[in-house]
Formats: structure tokens, C-alpha cells, sequence
């Protein structure tokens, strides 16, 4: 127990495979944590498994002002103040190309992806200690073009410049913001994508998606936690507006 010793984290998409493997960590690292997920069983059997008295969640829909505004100050009451926001919430959408994606699903997985971290860094930012530290989830996507993901690309894309941008904002607060970039990480996410790119050939998408990572693998949920762990701490204490890229060379060319 050390890095975050009594730190308050709250971590958005807090039921997903990332969100949930942050949160573990966190606690061994001295942590208090708000877990908030739209999911609420979810949450609840990820809240039984960690089972810390220095936890606890509330339900959320990111996209809503109300709900952001509410597990702000379900935070702020259980905890008494925020340290570090993990803006992790994300939805994937699905793979079509541009002229046959469908309009409503768009319009979700920008609410979500870019709506719901402007909402959280809108709400959060007021009520964080100074010196704290924001890490914004982007992606790979968030680098570069891949075909048939318009809008989660656009996405990813989006959010760099949300951190970019509070970055300036918050810089006379001591506060840093900094974003995130996972190659494809070995989750249920990307067993959506495999499925999407070549129906009931998942597993053959995976081996080409692998193949061009240089150390030919895809991420763990843990390579992503740790470099979450490493912005949310005092080891990187002198970065801010940055991007920190966790994936295994795929973007190195």
C-alpha cells in the first residue's frame, strides 16, 4: 500500500474489465475509490469481489448532467473530496462503413465517448483537490484511421483535444490531465470488434490484430492499470496534456 495511500479515485465505466482492474489496483495502492457504471448489477458483483471498506459505487448514466452531478457528490459525501478521476466510460459501437452506419448508434457512442468525459471533467473538475490528476480514456483509434469505425475513432480523437484543452485550464490549479491510448486489450470490447469485422472469423481477426503488434500481443487489462497507476500517481507529477501509449509498438511507426 503506498502510491495513493488515501487518495479518492472515481472511476467512470468502473464494471467494465479496465475500469474494475484499475479499481483493484488502486486499492492495493492505498486508494479510496467511487466505482460508477450504468450497469448497476454489474457494479454491485464487482463491489462483492473487492470487497474494501474503501469502496463504494453509485449508478450513472455519463451522458446525463444529473447523474454526473449525482456521483460527484456521492463521491465528495462518502469520501469527503476527489484526488484523481479516472474518465473511462466507453462504448465501441459497431463496425460499418461510413455511408451504412447507423445514425442512432452514433449519436449514442458520442454521447458516451465524448458527452460523458465533457460532462465528467465539467462536474468533476470544480470539486477535485488541486494537484490531482484527470486520465482520460482514448485509444490507439485516437492516433490513427481505422476503416469501418468512423464514429469511435472520431471519438477517440475527441477526447485528446478535451484533454489537451483542460490541460491549459486547470494547469494554475496544480492540476494534470492527461489521456490514455490501450492498443487492443484482451476483454470483451474486443471480442465485439473481432466479431464485427468478420462474423463467426473472431478468432482469425484477433491473430491479424496481434500480428501487427510488434511484441504480437494484445494488452491485458493489467498493462493498462499500471499505466493508469503511473499518471494517477506522484511518478508522474511533471506531465500534463500528454499521451500516454500503451500499445506494444502498434502505433510506433
Amino acid at each position: 500500500m503506498g502510491k495513493l495511500k488515501d487518495r479518492v479515485t472515481v472511476i467512470t465505466g468502473g464494471s467494465g474489465a479496465i475500469g474494475s482492474t484499475v479499481a483493484k489496483l488502486f486499492l492495493a495502492e492505498g486508494a479510496k475509490v467511487v466505482l460508477v457504471d450504468i450497469n448497476g448489477d454489474s457494479l454491485a458483483q464487482v463491489a462483492k469481489e473487492l470487497n474494501s471498506e474503501r469502496l463504494s459505487y453509485v449508478v450513472a448514466d455519463v451522458t446525463r448532467a444529473a447523474d454526473v452531478a449525482k456521483y460527484v457528490e456521492h463521491a465528495v459525501k462518502t469520501f469527503g473530496k476527489i484526488d484523481v478521476f479516472y474518465n473511462n466510460a466507453g462504448i465501441e459501437g459497431v463496425v460499418k462503413p461510413v455511408s451504412e452506419y447507423p445514425e442512432e448508434i452514433f449519436d449514442k457512442l458520442m454521447a458516451v465517448n465524448v458527452k460523458g468525459v465533457w460532462l465528467g471533467l465539467k462536474y468533476v473538475l470544480p470539486q477535485m483537490n488541486d494537484g490531482g490528476s484527470v486520465i482520460n480514456t482514448s485509444s490507439v483509434a485516437g492516433l490513427m484511421g481505422s476503416a469501418n469505425m468512423t464514429p469511435y475513432v472520431a471519438s477517440k480523437h475527441a477526447v485528446i483535444g478535451l484533454t489537451r484543452t483542460v490541460a491549459h485550464e486547470v494547469a494554475p490549479r496544480g492540476i494534470r490531465v492527461n489521456s490514455i491510448h490501450p492498443s487492443p486489450v484482451d476483454n470483451r470490447m474486443m471480442r465485439s470488434l473481432e466479431e464485427g469485422y468478420a462474423p463467426g472469423e473472431g478468432a482469425s481477426i484477433k491473430k491479424a490484430f496481434e500480428e501487427s503488434i510488434p511484441l504480437n500481443r494484445y494488452a491485458t487489462n493489467q498493462d493498462i492499470a499500471l499505466g493508469v497507476l503511473f499518471l494517477a500517481s506522484d511518478d508522474s507529477k511533471y506531465i500534463t496534456g500528454s499521451k500516454l501509449v500503451v500499445d506494444g509498438g502498434m502505433t510506433m511507426a
